[in-house]
């Protein structure tokens, strides 16, 4: 004996195939452990189809009591009821324990219904079918089984046969999720296939209606009534796609097919209908073209192929309802979903085209997910109208293209940005060069004697610039720069050019300040000049030890910086000599006003000191200085 269990999530049924049955298993004589009751409406289940057992839990449901055994197991096994009640099902039958022991605890432990099928192999025939409700009512255990043999004793071998084609025909359509009908006179004859779809058993009164039709959903029922008034002798097929939802609140797509044949004068004889179960999440295999044309859309969550979009016959892959964001099973397709599009004119279009008042649209609109202004997305939808025979149809495609539109936006801007900073640069070079140019015209007039003394400044000044326009354009930042990383650089600068003179070059700075490049530009500037001239008069002894030349720059306040550059030199024998006959001093002064800077002359021990107080900010520029050098 072999089982194995199946779990059909569709249906929420628990599918168990038992192959080849050990007799012997089934039952056993074993005694009873409990004095058999009165089972509740025991006469009333004499009179019930089905097989009606009942268990009492022990042990925490680990096993039962068998209570009652339905008449028609026990007539089928030849063993009376007194034989089994009273006894513990896993010892009496362990056959039955092994395939519902789990089951029965499970309803005990939760108090929820289950539904199980079993299917009775012998030699991998089927030999018999019975559905299984397990239920808990008063702390006792229900099982409520409904067998159907394949093959029934005392039929002849024609009947026997025809029975088995119909059962194969009812497995075949219970596992392609399919089921037909045939109406004849006005009355019904529907295949099993059909029950399993709608997930309830057959009724009496199924033969004198489309048990179908009567749960389509209200969003298709004109649909329904389309198919019906297109049958005619001139149309006499027709297949659409029809919701319903089933006695138990699913809802289900169905592939429908219907068939009519009429006689000479256009009265329909018979009627034949063909049913596909084709929901999102049913166990099958799709086997249209337009399936296959889904599938190759259903991994992309931003492009979705529209099918029908324009009728209520539509197929959409993923993508779309990945982007509205409602899942498959829950979304009613209708007009609503337009009234989250912003764009009036796109919203008024697309109700020209279902209205076929133009035959195709093309534009990009805003979404609202879910009618929420907080999550919108940027779509991109395509539709066109078309005939196929007398028939109207449309196909589209609907784009997410949200991270594109906003990747276009952000070159956009990135580009304005880089057109800026380019000509910002150009405008920086020629400054620069021009501020450059009138240092040199006024040294070549104070020091035409002492040429080497010209190079030396202009090649410190222009490492300084230098360094400040790598350091700037590699960032893009012209507005905040750190005034300490720069004055680190400089200092590298320096001492790589005037490294053969031994002198230690030290700044300490507030990591906090961060200036502008109108403002970095010329007090770099006045660093550059007051070190150069810290190099050539305070240091004339070349053997000096310890020779340092330092600065510190501080925030006094939020607005205002501090500067104080000294050397550890001779000193300064004659401050006013300096301040009234001296071009770097007149350089020094010129600069630090373009930074609405005061300069002083700091009282010093040792060397000498200069102290300048800037604000963070100016409003003057660069430009300025070089007209005034000019003129």
């Amino acid at each position: 004996m072999h089982i194995e269990r199946h779990y059909r999530e569709l249906e929420d049924v628990e599918e168990i195939r038992v192959y080849n049955i050990d007799k012997n298993y089934v039952f056993q004589d074993v005694p009873p452990v409990k004095k058999p009751e009165k089972v509740r409406f025991s006469n009333v289940m004499k009179h019930v189809p089905s097989d009606i057992n009942v268990f009492l839990p022990i042990d925490d449901g680990e096993d039962f009591i068998i209570e009652r055994i339905g008449w028609n197991l026990l007539e089928r096994l030849n063993i009376k009821l007194e034989d089994v009640e009273g006894r513990k099902l896993s010892e009496c039958s362990p056959f039955y324990y092994e395939i519902f022991g789990n089951a029965f605890k499970e309803v005990y432990e939760t108090g929820k219904t289950k539904t199980m099928r079993v299917f009775y192999y012998r030699s991998d025939k089927i030999h018999a079918l019975a559905n299984i409700h397990v239920i808990i009512d008063e702390g006792e255990i229900y099982a409520i089984s409904d067998l159907r043999k394949a093959v029934e004793e005392n039929k002849t071998p024609e009947e026997q046969q025809k029975e088995e084609e119909e059962n194969k025909a009812a497995l075949i359509e219970y596992f392609s999720q399919t089921g037909s009908y045939y109406k004849i006179h006005d009355e019904f004859t529907w295949t099993p296939g059909i029950y399993n779809i709608i997930n309830r058993s057959k009724e009496a009164s199924d033969s004198y209606y489309n048990i179908i039709f009567d749960l389509v959903i209200p969003e298709d029922k004109p649909l329904v009534e389309e198919l019906l008034d297109t049958m005619s002798p001139e149309t006499d097929s027709y297949e659409n796609i029809i919701r319903i939802k089933t006695p138990g609140g699913q809802i289900k797509y169905l592939d429908t097919y219907l068939y009519s044949k009429f006689d000479e004068n256009g009265e329909e004889i018979s009627h034949y209908g063909l049913f596909k179960d084709i929901s999102v999440d049913s166990h099958k295999h799709k086997t249209r073209p337009v399936d296959f044309m889904l599938n190759g859309f259903n991994h992309n969550s931003k492009l979705s192929l529209l099918v029908e979009p324009l009728s209520k016959r539509y197929e959409f892959s993923e993508g779309f309802y990945k982007m509205i964001e409602i899942p498959k099973n829950e979304y009613i397709h209708s007009k609503d979903v337009i009234e989250n599009i912003m764009e009036k004119d796109v919203k008024k279009e697309i109700n020209q085209l279902i209205a076929g008042e133009i035959p195709e649209l093309n534009r990009v609109f805003t979404y609202k997910v879910n009618g929420s202004e907080d999550n919108l997305k940027i779509c991109e939808l395509f539709i066109e109208r078309f005939k196929y025979g007398n028939q109207d149809h449309s196909i589209g495609f609907l784009t997410d293209i949200t991270l594109s539109r906003k990747k276009q936006q952000e070159l956009i801007k990135s580009n304005a940005t880089k057109n800026i900073l380019i000509k910002e640069v150009h405008h920086r070079v020629k400054n620069n060069l021009q501020v450059l140019n009138s240092f040199l015209n006024l040294e070549r007039r104070a020091y035409r004697d002492n040429p080497n003394r010209i190079l030396d400044n202009m090649q410190a000044r222009l490492s300084s610039l230098a360094l400040l326009h790598e350091k700037t354009y590699n960032t893009e930042d012209f507005i905040n720069i750190n005034l300490d990383d720069y004055m680190q650089d400089q200092d590298s600068t320096l001492q790589t050019l005037f490294g053969a003179k031994n002198i230690n070059f030290t700044s300490e700075v507030d990591k906090d300040i961060h200036l502008s490049i109108q403002t970095i530009t010329p007090l770099l500037l006045v660093v550059d000049e007051l070190t150069m001239n810290a190099i050539k008069h305070a240091f004339p002894n070349p053997d000096m030890p310890n020779k340092t030349i330092s600065k510190k720059i501080d925030l006094i306040n939020e607005n205002v910086c501090e500067l104080i550059l000294r050397d550890n030199g001779v000193g300064l024998k004659d401050p006013e000599a300096l301040i009234n006959h001296n071009l770097g001093w007149e350089i020094i002064n010129n600069l630090t006003r373009q930074i609405n800077g005061k300069i002083e002359i700091m009282d010093c021990d040792v060397g000498t000191g200069f102290r300048i107080l800037f604000p963070t900010s100016f409003e003057h520029t660069l430009d300025e200085y070089m007209e005034s050098e000019e003129q």
